[in-house]
């Protein structure tokens, strides 16, 4: 039977035969790799999911090897690979793995296969076994590129919808008064937030079926003209919804800066404060509003 086995080996290439050997070996291979961390931490609930994510992982690598692509990442077999094993990096990132704990896990899986291809080649000519575990090395390598590849993918995307929730947070649309609405900017604002802000606060419109929406940028050190542009578009838009733009808290500043430019403002109602824009809002809706210094009707 060796000298069969033997035989069959020295008539095949070092990549048909390891994609052989994992598809004779795959059971044994997923077993083993059940127990493994990067198996484990995802298939808490059942070994028995992770023994057949692992059939799956196999048999995609076999088909590579048998095609002769062990160091090709675009090979089709890897496709599974990304659906399976990768998606599993990508779980692990999820939950605050680092990359390097991510690929020490990949590498992980390397002795259970290569002990198994040791041992069904243990009668063949040494160069035959030494270049099949150079394409099992080259192939578990790839292996290893795919999922940390998928990995740091999953990692930007989680960072990315991290930084729009924050970026959501930090532009909370207030209800001020019935059909008053105001965003209170802080800090510094670029085309993503600004972006947000206009979306936020349109929405805020039609929900709060508001009349008056106020942009208050007390808070904002500084603008460009970038900024000021994505301003001017959210007083225009919230105009098209049916709102009044009220623009607040311009400082010495901005408005220096503003004029600068060489933005006009002109068709956008301004006012120095929020109290003063809320005062407004009220004003225009025949509120009184009394201001308790004056003791009088304050006219805003």
């Amino acid at each position: 039977m060796a000298d069969h086995r033997t035989a069959v080996q020295q008539q095949e290439s070092p990549a048909q035969e390891v994609g052989a050997f994992l598809r004779r070996r795959g059971e044994q291979i997923a077993q083993r790799w059940a127990d493994e961390a990067l198996f484990r931490t995802v298939f808490t609930v059942s070994r028995d999911e992770a023994v057949e994510a692992g059939r799956a992982v196999v048999e995609a690598l076999a088909a590579v090897a048998a095609a002769d692509r062990a160091e090709d990442l675009a090979a089709a077999g890897f496709a599974t690979v990304r659906e399976q094993l990768a998606r599993m990096a990508a779980s692990r990132a999820r939950t605050g793995a680092a990359s390097a704990q991510i690929a020490d896990e990949v590498a992980a899986l390397r002795p259970a296969a290569y002990e198994l291809l040791a041992a069904d080649l243990a009668d063949a000519p040494r160069a035959f076994a030494e270049a099949c575990a150079v394409t099992l090395t080259a192939l578990l390598g790839t292996l290893r590129l795919v999922v940390l590849e998928t990995a740091l993918s999953a990692g930007q995307e989680l960072i990315d919808r991290q930084r729009l929730q924050l970026l959501e947070v930090a532009t909370p649309v207030i209800k001020l008064w019935t059909g008053v609405v105001a965003v209170p900017l802080i800090g510094t604002l670029d085309s993503a937030r600004s972006q947000v802000v206009m979306e936020s606060l349109l929405d805020a419109v039609v929900s709060q079926q508001a009349r008056f929406a106020i942009l208050d940028i007390t808070g904002v050190p500084t603008v460009d003209s970038l900024v000021a542009q994505h301003l001017m578009k959210t007083v225009a838009a919230a105009r098209l919804m049916g709102a009044e733009c009220v623009v607040s808290g311009i400082r010495p500043a901005i408005a220096q800066t503003i004029v600068h430019l060489g933005i006009d403002l002109g068709s956008v109602v301004t006012r120095a404060s929020l109290a003063d824009a809320l005062a407004y809002a009220l004003h225009r809706q025949g509120i009184a509003v009394v201001d308790q210094d004056r003791n009088g009707p304050s006219a805003r």
